[in-house]
């Protein structure tokens, strides 16, 4: 299972991808759990999912719905993904990505986003206090998620 972290440091709660995974604690990765940084390199990540991984947790900042801060869990819409073409190199959203992945004819795994409302995309770096204060409920939450999407895998294998 891979988990990345997406996106932009320079732009406030953009960046709320790679602070996460930064707190990640190191005894949650093991060979069957990889956690890795993209930032904004979303082709890096669609040639590096070309390598069959059985899931993918994505952790990312999501447009506000008026609650910034609040983290949301929830399935990747991959069919929507996949009907899209396309190869952008720029690219760091995650529809980006697997629109990537399927003109490299690669097929994304299981994923889940686990997301996080902003506040400011406006340049400067650093979290705002709302973002800043789901962090570790977010390092919690992949925790979690690895260890559910861990058992259903052996459960497919076994």
């Amino acid at each position: 299972m891979l988990v990345a972290g997406l996106g932009n440091i320079f732009l406030g709660d953009d960046g709320f991808g790679p602070e996460v995974l930064r707190c990640v604690p190191a005894d949650l990765t093991s060979a069957r759990v990889q956690v890795r940084d993209y930032g904004i390199g979303g082709m890096h990540l669609a040639y590096d999912l070309l390598d069959g991984w059985d899931a993918l947790v994505l952790v990312d900042a999501i447009p506000s719905r008026g609650a910034p801060g609040t983290l949301h869990v929830f399935e990747a819409d991959l069919h929507g993904a996949q009907a899209t073409t396309g190869l952008d190199a720029h690219a760091m959203d995650p529809a980006a990505v697997f629109a990537s992945l399927n003109a490299l004819g690669g097929t994304p795994p299981y994923t889940v986003v686990i997301g996080c409302e902003v506040d400011t995309v406006e340049e400067g770096i650093g979290l705002s206090d709302a973002v800043a204060a789901a962090v570790p409920e977010a390092v919690r939450v992949i925790g979690e998620v690895a260890a559910g999407l861990s058992a259903r895998v052996s459960v497919a294998e076994g």
